[in-house]
């Protein structure tokens, strides 16, 4: 029976179908919501805008422009990497991983170019709108990324005998983050759990063809 699709349309179309849903998720946020607004979806699911300059997660390391920088050269190698895998006819799933953790890039990268010039700035009292660009609330390579999906599964006080901590609120999961982060995630523990020996007899088969 011929395939629907060879391995490297597979890898295209998740690459652009999880570019296509971050993206439409993201403006409708950016563009509907106030910064720091939350919509309740069930006790330990919120949809929380927040923006961060950092990597997945809202965590912030280094400098802005140098992670962005960062992130396109890491982008570039992927789709290098995942276009000669491709080529080598590698395993499906090992092809679907990579791609999901390249689309997951590819989509905060796209924030941290372009939206600090094509949208006007968000705040507790001003929704943001698309303006012209170079009228935004940032210049190129300065965007900031928009994270919503917040997940508050315990939230809880420490006991007052614990040292250092007692008595401090505790909420686990806190991390806020976006669909390319969840993208990213995915891609990572997947190709951790299912493909780590995959993955070690790739390492051992590219050391052989340099030598």
């Amino acid at each position: 029976m011929k395939k629907f699709l060879t391995k490297g349309q597979l890898s295209a179309l998740i690459v652009f179908a999880v570019l296509i849903i971050d993206q439409i998720i993201k403006i409708w946020v950016k563009t509907s919501m106030y910064w720091h607004e939350s919509i309740k979806i069930t006790d330990w699911f919120y949809i929380y805008f927040t923006e961060n300059n950092g990597m997945a997660f809202g965590m912030e390391i280094f400098n802005k422009f140098f992670l962005t920088g960062f992130r396109i050269i890491a982008a570039i190698a992927i789709t290098w990497l995942l276009i000669q895998y491709v080529k080598k006819n590698y395993k499906t799933g090992f092809l679907v991983c990579m791609s999901l953790i390249l689309a997951g890039a590819i989509g905060n990268i796209i924030d941290c170019v372009f939206y600090g010039e094509i949208f006007s700035e968000s705040t507790h009292s001003l929704i943001a709108q698309f303006v012209p660009i170079g009228e935004g609330y940032s210049d190129w390579f300065y965007g900031k990324v928009v994270d919503m999906f917040y997940f508050p599964l315990i939230e809880t006080n420490w006991p007052e005998w614990m040292p250092f901590v007692g008595g401090e609120h505790f909420i686990f999961f806190s991390p806020i983050f976006n669909f390319a982060d969840a993208a990213i995630s995915c891609g990572i523990i997947a190709l951790i759990l299912f493909y780590g020996k995959y993955l070690g007899e790739i390492m051992e088969h590219t050391k052989k063809e340099e030598k």
